[in-house]
């Protein structure tokens, strides 16, 4: 028989909160090429495209397993040409936390084009992180 968890609100709250508090002060990391097959996976032959930084306090309080991102600091220059496929997003430290899909519709992150240019600026306006409950 598969298992079908299913957990309360406050359980996926601090589940949500015990992810995003990982997040002050860390990264979303913008990269071309094939998304890794896990987040356990180093970073080939990508091209990284652009940085955005989480402010100190990342994100907001869980609510109902929803957590909202705080305002988060662009990348006022784009490093590289290229289309952006996926981000890494990790702590202050450099420890990566998960992989996101990155298109214009439907994915993780959502850019107006995905076509980015070298001394373009990168911004992310919103951002929610939430926990499955089933």
């Amino acid at each position: 028989m598969a298992a079908d968890p299913r957990i309360t609100n406050a359980v996926a709250s601090t589940l949500c909160d015990a992810l995003v508090d990982q997040l002050d002060s860390g990264t979303i990391k913008i990269y071309t090429g094939t998304i890794p097959t896990n987040a356990d996976t180093a970073v080939g032959a990508q091209t990284l495209l652009a940085t955005l930084t989480f402010g100190a306090t990342a994100f907001g309080a869980a609510s109902n397993g929803v957590a909202t991102a705080n305002s988060i600091t662009g990348d006022s220059s784009i490093d590289a040409t290229g289309t952006a496929a996926w981000a890494r997003v990790a702590t202050s430290g450099g420890t990566t936390i998960m992989d996101l899909t990155v298109g214009t519709s439907g994915e993780d992150i959502n850019f107006n084009t995905v076509s980015f240019v070298s001394g373009a600026s990168c911004d992310i306006t919103s951002m929610t992180v939430t926990m499955p409950k089933t």
